[in-house]
């Protein structure tokens, strides 16, 4: 669908923004209306009040969620059906135990942190921390000191993942928004999201964990421990529980589940390079075998072969197929209203830009001669503050900058550089209105100064970092 001409001047256009993104931020945080519910209904209101022709506003409203759900449906769900096949096959408890066992013990923050990346890579925030954290607290008790060294470096890198690679679902938002690659994403995004996390978690959380002292709260490592168990689809009488299932079956090697995280990564190098060698003439465009191999390297592609091999090499270690699927089944269940409020995100976004808010927004911050990508980094950041919620900061703040974008005529490896930057701004400052926050105070026995004084910061930490690196690449790209 292409840009509707705008009923008014971008000074009138800046207000429907400011006044829509005010009434979203109301909904949401006073009201608590449900996300999904306030940007669809906000979305209407915008269209409406911006001047799109009633009879069009429906296909304005398709228009973003469509392109937005349609590629990340996809590979939310796969992605999280590697992490659940991961977890109920103790792959990740193998993962962190090898880690720490090469490592050593005075590394052992420095480990679980690592085994977090990897295992971060298809699985949410909040689930990546739920199943690492008898992993946390069995290594705090081990090793001693504050359970912020070993809390922090993981949850950070969870953090990190989420935020800046692909197939989660705010940066495969943003990108599709912005007209990027996801798959380039992916790599660019991976590297940096390890730079950062090292930087801004992993040293500033060892900084920390020497000046602030929490002890592992007993209660909770007992309930996690015995609690966090799923029924892996064995019915008999009650279910056999995964941690009984692990503990009764051969658990995967180190050197299985690391080649099912690092499949998706070859495989989506082959599209990236072989496009290059394309676009460079090495080799013909219309060869078949080269074609071939770049389907393989498709995002999705890649993802749903990922999820082949983790049912052959991991979940049908002693168990069915019905077993697995209904593993599978329970890994899609919840990952429902994130899709659908990613969507609607995409929709918010696609309003905005297609009724010229975007535009004027962007020309508004040009003429005050701000760059682009630190555009991008502010919006982003103040959506976050505000509201809390990184995925609808991120989607919202490629809407908004979309048209830029376009019309800059960037490259694919600089539109990456902006989803990082959006990312980064979604990360920083996380607080009272970010259910990451109460999931680390909860979990790690916090209260609320305490962990303002160390999540908080670490978050913002974190998303700095990364857009350092980001901004120091796109003055060289």
């Amino acid at each position: 669908m292409e840009a509707i001409d705008p009923a008014y001047g971008a000074t009138t256009l800046l207000l429907i923004a400011a006044a829509a993104v005010a009434v979203l931020l109301f909904l949401i945080m006073k009201v608590k209306l449900h996300a999904f519910v306030a940007l669809v209904l906000v979305s209407v209101l915008t269209a409406l009040a911006a001047g799109i022709p009633v009879g069009d506003v429906p296909d304005a409203l398709s228009y973003g969620f469509s392109n937005t759900i349609g590629s990340v449906a996809l590979l939310v769900g796969f992605g999280v059906m590697i992490g659940r096949l991961l977890e109920v096959t103790g792959g990740a408890q193998v993962l962190a135990d090898t880690l720490i066992g090469r490592f050593g013990e005075k590394r052992a923050p420095f480990a679980i942190g690592i085994a977090a990346l990897l295992f971060g890579f298809p699985i949410f925030f909040d689930a990546g921390l739920v199943v690492f954290l008898p992993i946390i607290m069995t290594v705090a008790r081990r090793f001693g000191g504050s359970l912020l060294l070993y809390a922090l470096p993981t949850a950070g890198a969870f953090a990190a993942m989420h935020a800046l690679v692909p197939p989660h679902p705010g940066p495969v938002a943003a990108a599709e928004v912005l007209g990027g690659s996801i798959g380039l994403t992916l790599l660019v995004g991976a590297p940096i999201a390890v730079l950062s996390w090292f930087v801004g978690s992993y040293l500033v959380s060892q900084a920390m964990g020497r000046r602030v002292h929490v002890d592992v709260p007993t209660a909770l490592f007992g309930e996690m421990n015995g609690g966090r168990d799923e029924d892996d689809g064995r019915d008999g009488g009650g279910g056999t529980a995964t941690g009984t299932a692990t503990a009764t079956r051969t658990a995967p090697s180190f050197a299985t589940v690391l080649s099912v995280l690092m499949l998706p990564f070859v495989l989506i190098s082959f599209n990236t390079v072989f496009k290059t060698l394309i676009t460079a003439g090495v080799i013909a465009e219309d060869a078949t075998w080269a074609q071939y191999l770049m389907l393989l390297g498709n995002t999705s592609v890649a993802l749903l072969i990922t999820v082949i091999v983790a049912v052959l090499a991991l979940g049908m270690r002693g168990r069915s197929m019905a077993d697995v699927s209904t593993i599978l089944d329970n890994a899609l269940g919840p990952i429902c209203a994130v899709i659908l409020i990613t969507g609607a995100g995409g929709m918010f976004g696609g309003v905005l830009r297609l009724s010229g808010i975007g535009a004027a927004l962007s020309d508004s911050l040009s003429n005050l001669g701000m760059s682009l990508i630190l555009q991008a980094f502010i919006i982003a950041t103040l959506l976050r503050v505000a509201q809390g919620s990184a995925t609808v900061a991120l989607t919202t703040t490629a809407g908004l900058i979309s048209a830029a974008v376009a019309d800059a005529d960037l490259s694919s490896f600089q539109i990456s550089l902006l989803v990082i930057a959006i990312a980064a701004g979604a990360t920083v400052l996380s607080h009272v209105n970010d259910s990451g926050f109460w999931l680390v105070s909860r979990f790690f026995g916090m209260d609320v100064k305490t962990t303002l004084k160390t999540w908080t910061v670490m978050e913002t930490t974190l998303g700095l970092s990364a857009f350092a690196i980001a901004l120091a690449l796109w003055v060289v790209a």
